[in-house]
């Protein structure tokens, strides 16, 4: 039971971000976020909440496979530590970009958070190979998120 509802706290966590980030980011659509010039491959606004989501519950699992592998917090304190610091700066990211309304800003918090990503999955490689796979369509969509904020910082200054 007790492992049950500590998959459902990573969950619940992961989540919480995502809605403070969503709180963060939806008074900035419009008019700002909408006015700006973006590149053809920008996803349409929808894809956004459904892909976040998806990746922020693979976050909350993986971080969950880890504590299980690792028989509790204590032993796998270094992974998930880079877990929390990876979650906080996806919502950095949110404060920087939409929050700020700067791109510049936005695209420095997603440099440390792509690092961080990396620095969590090579952690969790050690623990679960599986919570390093649940990680990588993040490592993938933030790589794209990165590319589309470099080039909306591009086209507009």
């Amino acid at each position: 039971m007790r492992r049950w509802l500590v998959l459902a706290g990573f969950v619940v966590l992961t989540l919480a971000v995502g809605r403070l980030g969503s709180a963060i980011t939806l008074p900035a659509l419009d008019p700002w976020y909408a006015g700006l010039d973006k590149p053809a491959f920008t996803p349409p606004d929808w894809a956004f909440p459904v892909a976040w989501t998806i990746l922020y519950i693979l976050m909350a699992v993986a971080g969950w496979l880890v504590w299980q592998a690792a028989g509790g917090l204590a032993r796998a304190r270094g992974a998930l530590t880079l877990w929390a610091v990876q979650l906080a700066l996806n919502l950095g990211w949110s404060a920087a970009f939409f929050g700020l309304r700067s791109p510049l800003a936005g695209l420095v918090v997603i440099a440390l958070l792509l690092a961080a990503i990396l620095a969590t999955l090579a952690a969790f490689r050690r623990w679960s190979g599986w919570a390093a796979a649940l990680l990588l369509p993040y490592l993938a969509w933030v790589g794209f998120a990165s590319l589309l904020n470099l080039s909306i910082w591009l086209r507009n200054g």
